[in-house]
């Protein structure tokens, strides 16, 4: 595996990459933005470990720019910081965690160890409990998850590409099935798979890849995305 990990404080980047070296890993070390930008212009990392506060350029905002290098990157952000736009910035990026600091080194390395290129699921859902269970469900198993919690929120996932998306067919300020339909649009290709506790109510012409009436075994939801995530990686 091949790591990049991007902090300002050269010396903890430096003793964090021994460390997963030490493990077997290979990781290359940015101290900015844009050597990391540069980094994976030419290199293939199987994730990106990233300070969220830097000079110039954030963590959550080198997690957008260097998804349209390589939209298949999963990303870890770090920070000392808990202040809930901080934290709002990064999810609406897609990452796989945000850690705090110090970093947990144990739970970074268990993390790394199940991380998925190419596994970004979108999460449309506007029962918050739901869907911060299904995002932690999704991360366990190595997935990204970023969500929206309406018809309006979705709108913003236009410059994402997830593998997959989990639809709820009723949002609270939609018309049931317009999301679902949206984005069957948007990305023909994109297996949509529904979530719902009004099965009847999936809008003509479209095809989900699978539906889950609520409520739903989430072990088999994941078995769905893990079959998912199997084939792309077979068509590859």
């Amino acid at each position: 595996m091949h790591y990049l990990i991007v902090d300002d404080n050269r010396a903890l980047a430096d003793n964090l990459a021994e460390i997963l070296r030490d493990g077997g890993a290979e990781v290359s070390v940015a101290a900015d933005g844009s050597a990391a930008l540069s980094l994976a212009r030419g290199t293939r990392f199987d994730a990106l470990v990233t300070d969220m506060r830097m000079p110039v350029m954030g963590g959550a905002a080198l997690v957008h720019q260097i998804r349209q290098i390589d939209p298949c990157l999963p990303a870890i952000v770090v920070t000392a910081y808990t202040g809930e736009s901080d934290l709002a910035d990064a999810r609406r990026e897609g990452v796989l965690a945000v850690l705090p600091k110090p970093i947990p080194i144990e739970q970074l390395e268990q993390l790394l160890q199940v991380a998925r290129r190419d596994a970004l699921v979108a999460i449309v859902e506007d029962d918050a409990h739901l869907a911060d269970n299904l995002s932690e469900a999704l991360r366990a198993r190595g997935f990204t998850a970023v969500t929206a919690c309406s018809a309006l929120d979705a709108e913003r996932l236009g410059p994402i590409a997830p593998m997959a998306a989990l639809v709820d067919l009723r949002l609270g300020d939609g018309v049931p099935g317009s999301v679902l339909a949206r984005l069957a649009e948007r990305f023909p290709q994109l297996p949509l798979i529904v979530i719902t506790g009004f099965p009847d109510a999936l809008p003509s012409g479209v095809r989900p890849h699978a539906v889950f009436t609520k409520p739903f075994d989430t072990h088999a939801l994941l078995a769905s995305l893990e079959q998912l995530h199997l084939r792309r990686e077979a068509a590859r």
